[in-house]
């Protein structure tokens, strides 16, 4: 992406609380360059999904276990305290598994995504009410696909933590819309945060 970069302190700076380095199928060499243009303040604010030596590298805030990296590795296993481990989740019941072995963890689709034509939700509001009541959903579970501004008052009564963006951020960039759009976003999942 043209000024990636940028973009992303951009987002930083309308404060979101992490940003998670997805790119699979990349080299190494590419993420080190983005990290190396970035500034320091926003590195231990970073989670890698792919070549977690860079979590080691650039003392960032750890990493992502998703279907093509399973394993946490040995120096993030070593060293617990220092680093995060999140995961990719599909399901209610490998959200409630893979809960307690993450700090946090994403379920996914949560509504119909924008980034993946095709990729539809797999939840109805019944089951994921259900899902809350029973503490399944809860401020560890971090709600992904499709999410917009317009979602966020039912993410909480759904109790999810937080919410991750992809395709309702990224397709803004390059307008002047991506940073109110940001700012709004941040603004919204921090309203009533103690």
């Amino acid at each position: 992406m043209p000024d990636e970069a940028q973009r992303i302190k951009e987002l930083f700076d309308c404060g979101i609380d992490m940003l998670h380095l997805r790119k699979p199928g990349s080299a190494v060499e590419d993420c080190a360059r983005l990290l190396d243009s970035l500034p320091d303040k926003y590195l231990r604010r970073i989670v890698v999904h792919d070549h977690f030596q860079l979590c080691l590298d650039y003392d960032l805030a750890g990493v992502h276990l998703n279907r093509r990296n399973p394993s946490v590795p040995p120096f993030v296993a070593a060293d617990p305290d220092r680093y995060t481990v999140s995961a990719s989740c599909h399901s209610i019941a490998e959200a409630a598994e893979k809960k307690a072995d993450a700090a946090y963890i994403f379920l996914s689709p949560i509504f119909d995504s924008i980034s993946k034509q095709g990729y539809r939700s797999s939840y109805c509001s019944e089951e994921l009410g259900k899902a809350a009541g029973n503490g399944i959903l809860d401020s560890r579970v971090i709600a992904l696909g499709g999410i917009t501004l317009g979602h966020i008052p039912m993410l909480r009564r759904w109790h999810f933590g937080g919410a991750a963006f992809l395709g309702d951020v990224w397709k803004r960039a390059g307008h002047d819309e991506f940073i109110v759009n940001a700012r709004l976003l941040s603004c919204a999942l921090h309203e009533n945060k103690g």
